[in-house]
């Protein structure tokens, strides 16, 4: 079986998105029949080095320069794909290209822009957005429809795709996320007073609950890390606007070893999002047994459970009382809780019911 891979969005540069296809990928170069071939379509040489360093016999690499979300991601991606020759192509998001009619696999980890819409959610111009969001239900739909199979990451996205694509019920397969970060190599004696924010700057986000906060937290810090730059200068305006500068650092991207140093030596994490597909960053601090601040939302209590502190997103002050009990809980209870919660998510897992997927599809089931 010839497995094709969409890899225009792995790497360490597109979020969580980036880092799910990163593992996918390789923990699929593990796991594969030996009949089995992979052929994982990148953006650039330099791309597929990151992701794939060295890639086996099994998997040929195509460079395919295109754009995601373009008009050439439509009309020319397709040539690529053809041009393998696939028994099945796995694109891990919603853009499929209109013009591909082959046997499909395809993940969707959220339908955020179904609900969240509006020129107040884009930095493009009204007539460009509402163009833009045309296509996006376009394309959006056309995945759903095509797809023999489509792997969400969990039960309340499941809920959202059957609500808003009723017939594709029976398509859903979940495929739960992982949680690996390497311990740091630093030696983390104590916490710093500081709360750590990991991901971008949407509306939807909400971090500006927890700038608000702040002002009544007057030793607490906020580091934000975020490789997307998407409304980082509204946020800094914002922060600058409250004369809170001083106790907020945009720290842009780092690596996967400074990621694990601010994990471990944060307070806690906090996720005050109004709304998620997974929440693979709570994962990530959990399994460095820090402790997560989740807003009070379905999919975070699916994914972390008991192990996080909850507090209503629309209300600083519970914000800050959510925060304030973290001293209170014991750490052997938190650190149980913790361990219990990550032991039920494994990239090893997810690539290996995503591979039952390509085989069903493969064989017509």
């Amino acid at each position: 079986m010839k497995i094709g891979i969409d890899c225009r969005l792995s790497g360490t540069q597109h979020a969580g998105l980036g880092r799910y296809t990163t593992h996918l990928v390789n923990e699929l170069i593990k796991s594969i029949k030996k009949n089995d071939e992979l052929v994982l379509f990148f953006s650039s040489q330099k791309q597929a080095t990151e992701v794939v360093p060295r890639p086996p016999k099994s998997c040929a690499i195509v460079i395919s320069p295109v754009q995601h979300y373009s008009l050439k991601e439509q009309f020319v991606l397709p040539w690529y794909f053809y041009n393998a020759h696939l028994d099945v192509l796995h694109v891990p998001h919603f853009n499929v290209p209109l013009l591909y009619f082959g046997t499909l696999v395809v993940t969707i980890h959220d339908l955020l822009w179904h609900e969240k819409k509006g020129v107040s959610v884009t930095t493009l111009s009204p007539f460009v957005y509402w163009v833009k969001y045309f296509f996006y239900h376009v394309v959006t739909r056309n995945a759903v429809q095509r797809a023999h199979t489509i792997c969400v990451p969990s039960k309340t996205v499941a809920k959202t795709v059957t609500k808003q694509y009723p017939k594709a019920e029976k398509k859903i397969v979940i495929t739960k996320e992982g949680a690996h970060l390497l311990p740091t190599k630093q030696k983390i004696t104590k916490k710093k007073h500081q709360i750590l924010y990991v991901g971008s700057l949407y509306p939807h986000k909400n971090i500006q609950l927890v700038i608000d906060a702040l002002k009544q937290l007057p030793k607490t810090q906020l580091l934000i890390v975020g490789s997307r730059n998407v409304f980082q200068d509204k946020v800094k305006k914002y922060v600058t606007d409250r004369h809170l500068q001083h106790q907020v650092s945009f720290l842009g991207f780092v690596n996967d070893e400074k990621l694990s140093e601010l994990y471990a030596e944060s307070t806690a994490l906090v996720q005050p999002s109004l709304s998620e597909g997974f929440g693979l960053t709570g994962l990530e601090a959990l399994s460095l047994k820090t402790p997560v601040l989740a807003s009070d939302i379905p999919i975070f209590h699916e994914i972390y459970g008991q192990a996080a502190q909850y507090f209503n997103p629309h209300s600083v002050e519970d914000f800050i009382k959510a925060y304030q009990s973290l001293s209170k809980k014991s750490q052997k209870t938190f650190t149980l809780l913790a361990e219990q919660t990550t032991a039920e998510y494994s990239w090893k897992k997810m690539a290996r019911t995503t591979y039952q997927t390509y085989i069903d599809a493969y064989e017509g089931k």
